[in-house]
This record gives structure tokens, C-alpha cells and sequence, in this order.
């Protein structure tokens, strides 16, 4: 099924897509960048609306989401489909190329929520702001159920369909690769500018947790540690900051990040930030949420999985500190 696509505009012998900051130039019969948008008939059309790569039932610290609804369980969808090349995706199989999908529309995605009981959906694994007019059919269905709907996301969109599509967003995990422009324009493919506006935007309407790759010879400078942390912090220090393991994938073949980078960029944080946490690699405290204040452990995980056992409510039991956390 392909339906109309948003954000664009009929040129002379081409159409211009305004969906994300690549704005491309499709001339008939070709795709967009994403891969999910094409020019046919003089229109643009979503070919990509409800095709689906995957879908899962996932612990909701997998996206990583670890404020939001811990020890939940999340239906996770994705497309196929992403606007940005990172070297080293790790999901690059269904990000980076067509593979066979599966049609899943908003309808049968409600039904299938109502199967499988979870705290909503989702849109993750490649880009699901390429999902763009799905999106807003599919998260407006969720939320008419109850559902709660979530984006793991690396923040490349404009910001006005950014606006139309926050009120249906109630927590995103956004990528913040690095804090050079340069990388994020010739290696990534991306713009940080349009990151950074998107996070800023999406911290004003939904619960936020940042991710950042550490990846190794790319962003892995004391330096670009430091530059990342300080602008998190000046955005507020509550929000959960999570460092990443890389691992050699698709086009990368560096070795994996040595753990004290991690390590390095986890006390680095701390010294700041109320909340970190290290992903992709076994560390005491790097999974566990403790209160800012008294330092009373608050939610121990392993695996996944999230036990709470030092709060009442989104305050700590110890000394009434309130944590920033949904419940």
C-alpha cells in the first residue's frame, strides 16, 4: 500500500521532499534518500506506510528507555527505511537495503497490541521518522487504546512535521552521535543542528533519554565526551544520558570501544548529570538508577530487566527526592 506522502512540493520535472533536512530532489520514478518516499504520477508517495521489517515484544530498557514505565514490556515495529548512513549501523541489514517486508496497518497494528498486553509500541530498530505519515495514523490509533507510543529515533526531521507529529509522542530515545557538525554531515550523512533542535523540541513535550555510540577513532576523544556531556547538562541535567559500546559492523571494522572509554565518559557524566548509564558492556553500576541526592538504589536491572525497590511514586523512599521517571 502506498498512500500520498506530506511535506513536499511540485517542482518543474521533479518534486522537492521538506520531510527532513536532505530535501531532496526526486525526479520521476526515483526514491528519496530514506528510500521510502517516491516520485510517481507527478506525486510523492509514502511507498514504505506499514511496511514492517520487524516485530517484537521487548523490555522497554531495551530501546533503552530507563525512566519510562521500568520493568514494562513495549510492542516494537519497525520500516524499512532510514535517512542517514552511518558506516556502522548496527542494523543495517533492514536500514540500509530492501528486504522483504510485511504490511501492518494502523487497524492491525491496534489488534495485535490488544493481543500481546504492553504499555503501547514502539517505532524502532531502523528510523521510524521515515515513517512519517504512519506514524500519525498508527500513534493516533495507539493512543485511542491507551497506548503509549515511542520513538527510537536519530532526530533528522524538519521542524515542522516535527510538531505535527509530538503530540502523539510520549517518550523518545534520540541518538546524538557526536557534537561535530563535520562527522555528522560527511561521515553520517545527518546535520547536528536538526538533532539538536530536535531533542530540545522534544524535551518541551515528552519524557527524553539521549544515546550516544561511542565509537571508536570516530567520537571517542576526552574532548568529544566532554562537548557532549556539558550540552546535555546545560539542557538539564535529569535527563538520562546513556554511553553505548560500539561494536565492528557493516562498513566499520575498528575494534570495539575500549571499556575505559566508557568508563571515562560514565564518571565524566556523573560528575554532572543525575542519571548514566552504560550499554553493550557488563559494568557494576552502569545499568543500576540511583537517587541524585542520597545515593539510595533505586531500580536494579540485569538483563533487561528492571526491579524497583527504592521508591514511592517517582520520589525516592529514602530521602523524598523527586526522580525524574514515569511510571
Amino acid at each position: 500500500m502506498k498512500v500520498e506522502a506530506r511535506y513536499y512540493e511540485k517542482k518543474d520535472g521533479h518534486v522537492a521532499c521538506s520531510i527532513c533536512p536532505h530535501y531532496c530532489k526526486i525526479m520521476p520514478g526515483k526514491l528519496g534518500i530514506c528510500r521510502g518516499r517516491k516520485h510517481e504520477e507527478g506525486k510523492l508517495w509514502a511507498i514504505n506506510y506499514g511496511e514492517t521489517t520487524s516485530i517484537a515484544l521487548d523490555p522497554i530498557e531495551k530501546k533503552p528507555l530507563y525512566h519510562f514505565y521500568p520493568g514494562s514490556r513495549i510492542l516494537s515495529i519497525s520500516c524499512n527505511s532510514c535517512n542517514m548512513r552511518c558506516p556502522f549501523c548496527q542494523n543495517w541489514e533492514i536500514s540500509q537495503g530492501e528486504v522483504k517486508t510485511q504490511f501492518i496497518s494502523p487497524d492491525i497494528l491496534v489488534k495485535i497490541y490488544k493481543e500481546h498486553p504492553s504499555m503501547g509500541v514502539a517505532y524502532t530498530y531502523t528510523e521510524p521518522l521515515m515513517w512519517f505519515e504512519y506514524l500519525l495514523e498508527a500513534g493516533e490509533s495507539i493512543h485511542k487504546e491507551g497506548g503509549k507510543n515511542v520513538l527510537v529515533t536519530n532526530g533528522l526531521i524538519n521542524e515542522k512535521p516535527l510538531m505535527d507529529l509530538v503530540p502523539l509522542i510520549d517518550a523518545m530515545n534520540i541518538d546524538l552521535k557526536t557534537m561535530n557538525p563535520d562527522i555528522y554531515k560527511k561521515t553520517l550523512g545527518g546535520d547536528l543542528d536538526t538533532v539538536k533542535r530536535t531533542i530540545e523540541i522534544a524535551h518541551k513535550h515528552c519524557h527524553i533519554e539521549i544515546t550516544n555510540l561511542i565509537v571508536t577513532g570516530l567520537n571517542d576523544r576526552k574532548k568529544d565526551i566532554t562537548e557532549l556531556i556539558d550540552y546535555v547538562f546545560l539542557l538539564d541535567k535529569n535527563i538520562p544520558l546513556h554511553f553505548s559500546r560500539y561494536y565492528p559492523n557493516y562498513k566499520y571494522d575498528k575494534p570495539p570501544t575500549p571499556p575505559k572509554k566508557l568508563e571515562y565518559a560514565f564518571e565524566k557524566a556523573k560528575e554532572k548529570m543525575s542519571y548514566v548509564y552504560l550499554g553493550n558492556v557488563a559494568a557494576d553500576d552502569g545499568a543500576h538508577t540511583y537517587c541524585p541526592k542520597c545515593k539510595n538504589l533505586l531500580i536494579e536491572r540485569m538483563y533487561f530487566r528492571a526491579m524497583i525497590m527504592g521508591m514511592k511514586g517517582n520520589k525516592c523512599a529514602q530521602c523524598g527526592e523527586e526522580i525524574n521517571i514515569v511510571t
